[in-house]
């Protein structure tokens, strides 16, 4: 079987892969920490399991309307005005399954072959392969630790062509947590109000998850101008715990929110029924809980943070948001392992993490950034220690 042109154009999902063989280790019974997976380890909240229960026992069981119920968008209407300024329609909005569901639907409604999408490195694993698929060519703009892990407003103007279809801002980011401030957005609007033809996926999934003090904002609410074409895109998995429920949304132009649900019309058809009955608990429901959530993420950061920065040769900044940390370890490359091994890449000192080490992280490559890798700590302070002990000892062993 010979598989089609737009399949061979993309790669599987680093991040999962990692998971799945952190999975399958533990099947095998070897004592690994996995520290790859994008995924809370918070149970998803009472009171929305419960509307899942209602759901079901009232028999929402049948197909909803193609990209969402009302009651769902109706949630998504009051979530964008009440937390982000935003007046949305309900035929702005649309509900996927899954934020990565939501990426696919409108990339491929949009791009043909020739356009262009800027994405800032270090970024998430399916922006480039999902702009491929679709015909399209990513253009990569490197944004290290040295600038915050965030794009300037220079580096978008010099990489916007006649050919740019897209520009992908995500904050705060997975894989660095970096978060874009009211300032920072509002000049990056600027460079784009001089180029109308430019659309914006505005990645806001991790929007509630933020330290210090961080206030959050989006780009369409920083920049008025800028609504008419910014996709702005968010869901439950996230602030929720909410990562199998496959709930994604976004808010947008009706014609781009009409062509989204045209290709899911034929693709998935409705996101699941019962899982959009707990989203509506979910967004509608108390938020109290976050706060807490978020102060324990904290905690956690700043002890991932402190054990890894105490790495010679390794550099770990500290995130505004999410549940990772992107630490760089050019001080190590060349090195060699006890057992003659040289750390040549971040995928070699990934795998020797995982053979030596029992940790399991992503490398920097799958992002885009190299020698770093991506460590989630969205898991116990026990096993975070303990991870991060392993870590040390690990690197002390080199030479």
């Amino acid at each position: 079987m010979k598989t089609s042109a737009a399949l061979q154009r993309i790669q599987p999902s680093a991040t999962l892969a990692v998971t799945s063989r952190v999975l399958e280790l533990k099947r095998q019974g070897i004592d690994v920490i996995g520290l790859g997976a994008g995924e809370p380890d918070f149970d998803t909240p009472d009171f929305v399991k419960d509307a899942a229960i209602e759901a079901i026992r009232q028999n929402k069981t049948r197909y909803t309307n193609v990209d969402g119920t009302p009651e769902l968008k109706a949630a998504i209407v009051a979530k964008f005005a009440r937390e982000n300024g935003l007046t949305y329609a309900e035929n702005q909005i649309s509900v996927n399954s899954g934020g990565k569901h939501t990426l696919f639907n409108a990339f491929c409604a949009t791009i043909d072959p020739g356009d262009e999408v800027i994405v800032p490195a270090p970024y998430w694993v399916s922006y480039p392969d999902v702009v491929e698929f679709a015909g399209g060519t990513p253009i990569f703009v490197a944004a290290g630790a040295d600038q915050g892990y965030k794009l300037r407003p220079e580096q978008l103007e010099a990489a916007i062509t006649a050919n740019t279809k897209w520009v992908v801002l995500n904050s705060p980011s997975n894989p660095t947590g970096a978060a874009y401030s009211e300032a920072e957005l509002k000049a990056l609007g600027d460079v784009l109000e001089r180029h109308p033809h430019v659309l914006i996926y505005a990645d806001d999934m991790y929007e509630h998850i933020l330290y210090d003090g961080f206030e959050f904002r989006t780009i369409a609410q920083v920049c008025p101008s800028l609504y008419d074409r910014t996709l702005t895109a968010n869901g439950v998995s996230k602030a929720y715990a909410m990562t199998g429920w496959r709930i994604g949304y976004a808010g947008g132009p009706a014609p781009l929110i009409k062509a989204m649900s045209k290709l899911q019309s034929q693709s998935t058809s409705n996101p699941c029924s019962i899982s959009q009955a707990a989203s509506v608990a979910a967004l509608n429901g108390d938020q109290s809980f976050l706060k807490a959530r978020t102060a324990a993420f904290q905690g956690r950061r700043d002890l991932v943070v402190s054990m890894l920065n105490a790495i010679d040769g390794m550099t770990c900044p500290t995130p505004e948001g999410a549940f990772y940390v992107y630490p760089e370890f050019a001080g190590l490359i060349g090195k060699r392992t006890p057992k003659g091994l040289v750390i040549d890449s971040d995928e070699t000192m990934i795998g020797y993490l995982l053979d030596e080490a029992k940790v399991a992280a992503v490398h920097g490559a799958a992002f885009g950034f190299s020698p770093a890798m991506r460590i989630s700590y969205a898991t116990s302070d026990a096993l975070l220690t303990e991870a991060c002990t392993r870590i040390q000892a690990a690197c002390a062993a080199l030479r």
